[in-house]
């Protein structure tokens, strides 16, 4: 369950406010890595011919193959609202971003929640890792399949796109993975809202297998720590 949220300002995971961008909001912050909005019912999961089945078992061993991610990434919502930021990412349940100048966001996921800090309301809020459609790419042992439903795979020259969503809870959200493909590598993923609006994001630069410092997965209250 998650903590009061702040007023639905114009918050981001997007910077709140680029230049000549529309303004972003903490959903959409949070939509980006993990959809906290109920969403509508998806179809049933997709018929998989054998060619579908061993690229998809190819995908997951291949995600279960990355412990470690740091990367740039740039973040586009429908409504032309852009932004960029660096993510880190350490498997099992670890997670940090930070979005650059002029927004003051950042996000840190740990021992099962996400946390959000807003640097220009001074506002912190946090939500269940677990409440994201996101949440299994955190997980230790990555499995699509059972609880990890597939509702498409599309293949295009030298790509593949791999749409999923939770067996048992699909109100919550679908999340589509973009992967070059020979070899593979994750370079992008979308995430649709209730109102079938989609925030776009697209890794550019990731090293994978990378040390990460980590106490970049330490949350500590920045309101707090500007206190003393």
């Amino acid at each position: 369950m998650s903590n009061a949220a702040p007023p639905e300002e114009e918050t981001p995971f997007m910077p709140r406010r680029a230049a000549l961008s529309p303004p972003l909001t903490r959903r959409l912050a949070l939509l980006s890595f993990g959809a906290l909005a109920l969403l509508p019912a998806w179809p049933a999961h997709a018929a998989l011919s054998p060619d579908d089945q061993a690229d998809i078992q190819r995908i997951q061993n291949y995600l279960n193959s990355i412990r470690s991610l740091a990367s740039r990434f740039d973040q586009v919502a429908d409504d032309g609202g852009i932004a960029s930021g660096m993510i880190y990412l350490q498997r099992p349940g670890h997670m940090r971003i930070e979005y650059d100048q002029p927004s003051r966001i950042v996000m840190v996921a740990t021992k099962g929640e996400i946390y959000y800090y807003d640097g220009k309301l001074d506002q912190v809020s946090w939500v269940d890792i677990d409440e994201t459609p996101a949440w299994f790419l955190l997980q230790n042992d990555i499995r699509i399949g059972g609880d990890i439903q597939v509702l498409g795979l599309q293949r295009d020259p030298g790509a593949l796109k791999l749409t999923l969503t939770e067996t048992k809870r699909a109100a919550r959200g679908k999340v589509t993975l973009a992967l070059n493909d020979q070899p593979l590598e994750l370079r992008q993923w979308s995430v649709i809202d209730a109102q079938n609006k989609t925030v776009t994001v697209t890794l550019a630069d990731p090293h994978y297998g990378v040390s990460i410092d980590p106490q970049k997965f330490v949350w500590s209250d920045p309101r707090e720590d500007s206190s003393r």
